[in-house]
């Protein structure tokens, strides 16, 4: 028994080991080594633990805790803390007595979690194209950090009374841009990758991409069957993941509304410094000119009769071609001009939300018009290039508002039907107050009502409301089952 005490008591050590961390190739095969060492170990206290029972003929003998056992060892001091929810099952329950069969059957699914390990490492290994980009996700930041760091760069205060600066600005904000829009995509990989692949390994890929050279392991598989993976501390499930892919999804398309913004307000005070720049040019022009340029009236009006015989000579086939031009020119300055204005005030509406339906609404109008006016604009003319990318960017806010406005409509939907149900379960309960399935029905309709207002997100405008009607809905469903 001595001898198991002891073989027990690094359990802690053994089961921490029983994780593959996904990464080089050759710590993948050094983990091969370890974990096959930890079942050997496993399976020595498994033979203990038998010969234990065959001896003393008592199934059912409890050798201790095991809580107790692992914090003689190290799991549970407060160097290491308490083991995280998320795999609290892998190491069992820290308030109860374990006998020595159910310590054998928890082993026995401890060996068998390594054998996956050793086949997924396997696998791995066999496939060069895997370790690959296995390597190459390695050397790029984790999607949190990366988003961390788009998110600090466009916290940039414009100095909107120096052109040099201010164009520096332009340039630094769009091409923090078009990294958002490169996230933007490796986001959708990874979700498209772990959501629809059947394959193992490339599901791997996916959860390698978002973790990038923070890196991650393989920690167990829960009741549900549901992967833990666990990367710098914190642990996720597969769902996890594609929640946060979600949700940078739409931080994403904020940050870019963002630096939509600020490259306006900038443009728009280089345009007023340029303008402002130019007067003073044509001024000081005009005062050095006169005296300089002194030609006789005779020989100026000479030149304007030859040079205007000339262009009616050789220009007339032309001129319906260019007055087209001018006016196809024109047009796509003046709606270029208007997307960005539009485009900066469904921006600015907004900003700080939670906002109330109609101002999502309003936004997202904005924004369709914007879209409608850039995508009119001929591919010959001067701004054409910078209204093709402008579009990616206001289609990008565009899908990011329009989906604001759904979730704020199902909000504002939830709240209406839950005052409904309330108002329907007072009647149930004043019409017939003494009446069993009345009392019945009223606790039903409370309850959903209670579900509907639970349903309604915090981000949206009805969310302070809907918290304030929760509480006094709980309390009428509780006096109501009280009743019943």
């Amino acid at each position: 028994m001595a001898n198991l005490e002891i073989l027990v008591s690094e359990l802690p050590t053994l089961i921490q080991s029983l994780k593959l961390t996904i990464g080089d190739s050759n710590q993948i095969m050094e983990q091969i080594i370890l974990i096959n060492n930890a079942q050997e170990q496993l399976r020595n206290i498994n033979k203990l633990i038998a010969q234990e029972l065959r001896f003393d003929n008592v199934k059912n003998s409890a050798i201790a805790t095991l809580p107790r056992i692992i914090t003689e060892a190290t799991l549970f001091i407060p160097s290491l803390g308490l083991v995280d929810p998320a795999i609290a099952e892998k190491f069992g329950n820290s308030e109860t007595k374990i006998s020595l069969t159910d310590l054998q059957s928890k082993i026995d699914a401890w060996i068998e979690w390594g054998y996956f390990l050793q086949a997924i490492a396997t696998d791995i290994l066999s496939d060069i194209q895997l370790v690959n980009q296995l390597n190459s996700d390695i050397i790029n930041l984790s999607i949190s950090n990366e988003f961390k760091t788009l998110n600090e760069s466009l916290k940039i205060d414009l100095d909107l009374g120096k052109a040099n600066i201010l164009q520096y600005q332009i340039e630094k904000t769009s091409n923090y841009q078009k990294q958002l829009l490169q996230l933007k995509q490796k986001l959708n990989y990874i979700f498209d990758t772990i959501k629809d692949s059947r394959s193992f390994l490339k599901i791997l890929l996916g959860v390698s991409a978002f973790y990038g050279k923070s890196g991650f392991a393989l920690e167990w598989l829960d009741d549900d069957h549901e992967l833990i993976i666990s990367s710098e501390g914190k642990f996720k499930e597969l769902t996890d993941i594609l929640n946060d892919c979600d949700s940078f999804q739409e931080q994403i398309a904020a940050l870019i509304i963002q630096g939509d913004t600020l490259n306006l307000q900038a443009k728009q005070a280089l345009k007023k410094i340029e303008e402002e720049s130019s007067k003073e040019v044509i001024s000081s022009q005009e005062v050095e000119i006169l005296p300089k340029f002194s030609t006789p009236k005779t020989v100026r009006s000479a030149l304007i009769i030859a040079s205007s015989l000339l262009i009616l000579t050789f220009g007339a086939l032309k001129i319906r071609e260019q007055n087209l031009s001018l006016t196809q020119e024109g047009s796509a300055i003046a709606n270029f001009k208007s997307a960005e204005k539009l485009g900066m005030e469904a921006a600015s509406l907004v900003q700080n939300p939670p906002h109330p339906l109609q101002v999502w609404q309003q936004a997202e109008t904005k924004w369709y018009q914007a879209i409608n006016l850039l995508d009119k604009i001929p591919a010959k003319t001067s701004v054409y290039d910078r209204a093709k990318k402008k579009l990616a960017y206001y289609q990008i806010n565009y899908k990011f508002i329009s989906q604001r406005v759904l979730i704020e409509k199902e909000a504002v939907g939830n709240l209406e039907s839950a005052h409904k149900l309330a108002t329907e379960a007072n009647l149930f309960v004043q019409n017939s107050p003494h009446s069993q399935l009345s009392r019945q029905q009223a606790q039903d309709k409370w309850q959903q009502a209670i579900n509907l207002l639970e349903a309604i997100p915090e981000s949206t405008s009805v969310s302070v409301q809907a918290k304030e009607m929760l509480s006094i809905y709980k309390t009428n469903h509780a006096a109501t089952s009280q009743q019943s």
